[in-house]
């Protein structure tokens, strides 16, 4: 374990719209912002979304299970924000996605499109440094403090 103390700086309150891609509008906020740092909760809904649903054996580095979503689902979820070593943000975000009582969780990645409306708040966490570079070991991106 290894971890550092911060406080909260800034918080935005963030609405995205239907048919709005959320991954990329909130990397686009991010880099606008200058968000080094930061944790961000959502809910609403999504239509469209690439997540990966766990691994297909418990082994590092682990290979992913891809499952595409594309029907409306019931959205709630929580992330991190760091930013890698090639300097771009690199969001890390889990979710449940329900729709009529089948839900899926797992780890949204790419493809996202709003459903109606998904509202975030988003905090920027200041007071270290860390970063989310690639582990060749782990396979994945890392949080490491600086």
């Amino acid at each position: 374990m290894d971890y550092r103390t911060g406080t909260v700086a800034r918080v935005f309150s963030i609405r995205f719209d239907d048919g709005d891609d959320f991954l990329g509008g909130l990397t686009e906020l991010i880099k606008k912002e200058n968000i080094r740092n930061g944790w961000f909760h959502v809910i609403g809904g999504l239509r469209e979304a690439d997540v990966v649903t766990g691994p297909r054996e418990p082994v590092m580095p682990p290979e992913p299970v891809w499952q595409e979503v594309r029907n409306a689902r019931e959205t709630l979820g929580s992330g991190s924000i760091y930013w890698d070593e090639n300097d771009e943000p690199r969001i890390h975000l889990h979710a449940a996605m329900g729709h009529h009582g089948d839900t899926i969780t797992g780890c949204l990645r790419k493809g996202s499109k709003t459903y109606l409306l998904l509202e975030v708040i988003l905090f920027e966490i200041a007071g270290f440094a860390a970063s989310r570079p690639w582990s060749e070991e782990k396979g994945f991106n890392i949080v490491t403090f600086c």
